[in-house]
């Protein structure tokens, strides 16, 4: 990881979200938060309408994603902190990769439009995009390029999606890959905080993984040219995370946890040879 630019915190940008999950932990813990409706009740008690302006501020399109499909993303993204706070992969990382991480999922659904009875298999692009323009704006630093470059780079990541055959919906195209990528290194520098942070949220629906595997994964060959090893903890955690954030009050949450583990078990001997 290139630990040469510092860069905000989330703790310090956003103090009252980052107290608000302590508190949630702290009451999950206690035997207080057993339900998701229990938990969606809380979550809807702290984001009153002015913390709702004060988010939007801070991150734009938070009241969108907020308010779509009736609020379960909101609280899918708030479950997904606690799952993150409380995983012991997370407990270990470097108190860098945790700001990292809080970053990431603060911004992986902000660009989700889920459906009635679908997914939206091309959210993590346009998330993507949407934290590429956000970052900067509070502080994280780019490089020369970034104001020419970001524009068109956005319009094109937005874009990457194919429709696969005996598929109903758009998916993101792998193969555009190589160019965004390309953006993302000209714009933010090689794994600084920014790009690692637009990665993670890029590849989150990129890994191979029961029971619900993306509709274009990332080939072996693909693991092993676009991952590395200061992306993959980052990306693990986010997973790890993003599957407590739907599972965290249901009986096959421990099995689902390893199905993601064994998945990343694989990428980890991919990246390593």
């Amino acid at each position: 990881m290139n630990a040469s630019q510092e860069f905000p915190s989330f703790d310090v940008l956003l103090p009252d979200l980052n107290k608000s999950i302590l508190e949630l932990i702290k009451d999950y813990r206690a035997g207080k938060i057993n339900s998701w409706e229990e938990l969606e009740e809380r979550v809807n008690a702290f984001f009153t309408p002015e913390r709702m302006d004060e988010m939007e501020s801070i991150v734009p399109g938070w009241r969108r994603m907020a308010f779509s499909s009736d609020g379960v993303t909101l609280v899918h993204v708030m479950c997904v902190f606690l799952g993150l706070y409380m995983m012991p992969e997370f407990l270990s990382m470097t108190k860098e990769q945790q700001q990292l991480m809080k970053w990431v999922i603060l911004f992986h659904d902000i660009e989700k439009e889920p459906q009635k009875g679908k997914r939206d298999h091309g959210h993590a692009f346009r998330s993507a995009v949407a934290a590429s323009g956000t970052l900067p704006k509070l502080g994280f630093p780019v490089t020369s390029k970034y104001d020419l470059l970001i524009n068109d780079w956005s319009d094109f990541t937005r874009s990457s999606t194919i429709k696969p055959e005996n598929f109903p919906d758009y998916a993101q195209d792998n193969l555009k890959l190589p160019e965004i990528l390309a953006g993302i290194e000209r714009m933010f520098g090689h794994n600084t905080p920014a790009a690692l942070i637009i990665k993670t949220i890029l590849f989150h629906l990129s890994i191979d993984m029961q029971p619900w595997p993306p509709v274009t994964p990332l080939t072996d060959e693909e693991v092993r040219r676009y991952l590395d090893n200061d992306l993959v903890p980052l990306l693990k955690a986010m997973n790890l995370g993003d599957s407590e954030g739907w599972n965290m009050f249901t009986q096959d949450r421990e099995s689902l946890r390893n199905g993601t583990l064994a998945a990343f078990k694989k990428v980890e001997m991919l990246i390593s040879h």
